[in-house]
């Protein structure tokens, strides 16, 4: 149990709760998280061969989003301060974090501080702390983030995870839990959910704001499925496919692609201000 390194299939740290449940991270490339076990199965999809090779991106596990989700126009932020280059989702995925067990032996924190690289994109000084806490047949992550008051002015920014899930395959996924309307990122115009819904094994990505508060993926071949439970601000979902890869993304982001240039649920921190988001993943047995 507990909190231990190790060196394949790739050098990671894996965590163990009491109950066998598990998670593997790699907090040098992105804060990565690789894997979890929950109730003996496998749920994350992760590409290990395309993630020895770290010039290209990442195809799996949970990356990081921040300080925003999706693209700027022109990958330009334009702030009082001045106009900066900031990538697409951000560059919490691209850095290394910090690691350490959770003092209730429940998961793990990563950690990621401003530094002279993020002031280059991003003129805040910050603290972003994830902490990913194991229950039975369950995963919550509570991120903190703090505008750390040796900054100047207000800090706006947008933050989402990018969990991929396996599944048996595209034609067997199914999603609950969406509006009747959503957001075509392909075409950056609205669109039938249901009409998308039915393209998953040709390749979707699409935003809404659930009905509710949870939606639900379902896996038709294992008989598996995972709700993702969504809590105010972080409570837009994000579903992503990409063919012929046997894994959905069901991601919560707290707005919309171009907020910090819109406005539309930017969120924002005053110097010295802290603020804490959460989402929660519960499976079950698709019966």
């Amino acid at each position: 149990m507990g909190l231990q390194a190790a060196e394949g299939p790739y050098p990671h740290h894996c965590f163990t709760a009491a109950n066998g449940d598990q998670l593997r991270v790699v907090p040098e490339r992105g804060g990565l998280v690789t894997g979890w076990v929950s109730g003996g199965e496998e749920r994350l999809y992760f590409d290990a061969e395309r993630f020895s090779d770290p010039a290209k991106s990442v195809r799996g596990g949970i990356p990081v989003l921040f300080p925003i989700c999706g693209n700027l126009p022109g990958n330009r932020l334009d702030l009082p301060q001045g106009s900066y280059t900031l990538a697409q989702h951000g560059f919490a995925r691209d850095l290394p974090w910090q690691l350490q067990p959770l003092s209730d032996g429940s998961g793990i924190r990563l950690v990621l501080e401003s530094n002279p690289q993020t002031l280059a994109a991003f003129p805040f000084a910050f603290r972003l702390s994830l902490d990913y806490r194991l229950e039975p047949l369950a995963l919550e992550i509570l991120a903190t983030v703090e505008h750390v008051h040796v900054s100047e002015g207000t800090m706006p920014f947008s933050l989402g995870l990018h969990p991929y899930f396996a599944v048996s395959s595209l034609p067997a996924a199914s999603l609950e839990g969406l509006p009747e309307t959503c957001l075509d990122h392909h075409q950056m115009a609205p669109s039938s959910t249901a009409d998308q819904l039915a393209k998953l094994s040709e390749g979707v990505d699409l935003l809404a704001d659930p009905t509710g508060d949870a939606v639900r993926l379902a896996d038709a071949g294992s008989g598996q499925t995972v709700t993702l439970e969504l809590t105010a601000p972080l409570d837009l979902a994000v579903v992503w496919t990409e063919p012929p890869r046997a894994m959905v993304c069901l991601e919560p982001w707290t707005a919309p692609r171009g907020s910090l240039a819109t406005g539309d649920r930017r969120l924002e921190l005053e110097p010295g201000q802290t603020m804490q988001l959460r989402c929660r993943y519960v499976c079950s047995d698709a019966g």
